[in-house]
C-alpha cells in the first residue's frame, strides 16, 4: 500500500517537473491552479479539467515567514508575474485558483493569503491546511503527513482516510539555515543556498542533526495518543538528504518521503481547486 501510494505520488511529481520545462497546451474546458505561498519558495501548479499537470513555475522568495505574509506587495507581484508567464505559455487566461495555509493560522493570516491570490488576478475557490492538501497527492489512509516548511512544521493525522487532527509548530528550514550560517560563518542568504546544494548535505546533516531531532520531538508530541503507523514527509525542507533517517530513528516510526517533497503540497493545492467560488 505504501509503495503504491508513493509510486503514484512520485509519478505525479515527475509529470509536474516535466511540464515546468515543457508546458502542455490542451483543449481543456478549464484550468485549475494551485498557489503555494511558501516561506522560501512560491510555486504555481496548473492542471487541466482532468486534474493532470499541464504547466508550472516557481520562484524562491522571502515574502512569507512562519506562514505569515510579511511582504504583501512582493507576494502579489511574484504570483502575478508567474501567473502571466504561465498564461503566455498556455495561451489562455487562468481564472480559478486554490491556496493553502499552515494548520491553525486561518484566523491569524488566512485572510492575507486569500488577498494575495485574489489581488494577483485569480478567483479563489478553496483554502485548506497544507498537510491536508498534501494528502490529496499521497492518498494516505492511516498515518501522519508532516509538512516541513521554511518556518513551521505542520502535521495532519489521518485515520481511515480522514483527517482527525492538525497541528503546526515553529521550527523548519529557516532554523536549519540559521544553524548552517553560524556553523560555516556564512551570511543567511549564502547559508540557504549552501543548505540546498545536495553535494553539501552529507556533511551538513551531522551539523543539523539537533534541529532535525527537535522537529522529530514536535512530531512525537503531536501524535502522542494516536495510532500512527507511518510518517510521510513533504515540504521543501524535507528535500534535505538524510533528514528522514534521523526522524525515523528518533520517532521509532517508519518514515517515508517522495522523490521531490517540495512539489507535493503545491500539487495537492491544485487538486483541491474547483470552478466554484468560495
Amino acid at each position: 500500500m505504501v509503495a503504491n501510494d508513493m509510486q503514484r505520488c512520485d509519478e505525479l511529481v515527475n509529470q509536474f517537473e516535466q511540464v515546468i520545462k515543457k508546458p502542455i497546451k490542451t483543449k481543456t474546458k478549464t484550468y485549475y491552479t494551485g498557489v503555494d505561498l511558501g516561506t522560501a519558495c512560491i510555486v504555481l501548479v496548473v492542471m487541466d479539467e482532468n486534474y493532470q499537470p499541464v504547466a508550472g513555475a516557481y520562484r524562491y522568495a522571502d515574502v512569507v515567514r512562519d506562514g505569515m505574509v510579511v511582504d504583501y506587495i512582493g507576494a502579489i507581484t511574484i504570483v502575478r508575474e508567474l501567473k502571466e508567464k504561465l498564461e503566455e505559455q498556455l495561451s489562455t487566461e487562468l481564472i480559478y485558483a486554490a491556496s493553502a495555509i499552515p494548520p491553525g493560522t486561518d484566523t491569524l493570516d488566512g485572510g492575507a493569503i486569500k488577498n494575495v491570490v485574489q489581488s494577483a488576478g485569480f478567483e479563489l475557490t478553496n483554502v485548506l491546511d497544507e498537510p491536508t492538501v498534501a494528502n490529496l497527492v499521497l492518498n494516505i489512509k492511516n498515518g501522519a503527513v508532516v509538512d516541513i516548511g521554511g518556518g513551521t512544521t505542520g502535521i495532519s493525522i489521518i485515520k481511515d482516510g480522514k483527517v482527525i487532527k492538525v497541528a503546526d509548530e515553529a521550527t523548519g528550514g529557516t532554523h536549519l539555515t540559521l544553524v548552517t550560517a553560524g556553523s560555516y560563518k556564512l551570511p543567511f542568504d549564502q547559508a540557504e543556498l549552501f543548505k540546498r546544494d545536495p553535494k553539501n548535505q552529507p556533511e551538513l546533516i551531522t551539523v543539523l542533526k539537533p534541529v532535525i531531532e527537535k522537529i522529530a520531538s514536535i512530531i512525537t508530541e503531536q501524535i502522542d495518543g494516536y495510532d500512527v503507523d507511518g510518517l510521510y514527509l513533504v515540504g521543501g525542507t524535507a528535500c534535505l538528504g538524510g533528514l528522514e533517517d534521523i526522524i525515523e530513528a528518533r520517532t521509532k516510526i517508519p518514515t517515508f518521503k517522495p522523490a521531490n517533497p517540495m512539489f507535493v503540497t503545491p500539487l495537492g493545492i491544485a487538486l483541491s481547486c474547483t470552478d466554484q467560488l468560495m
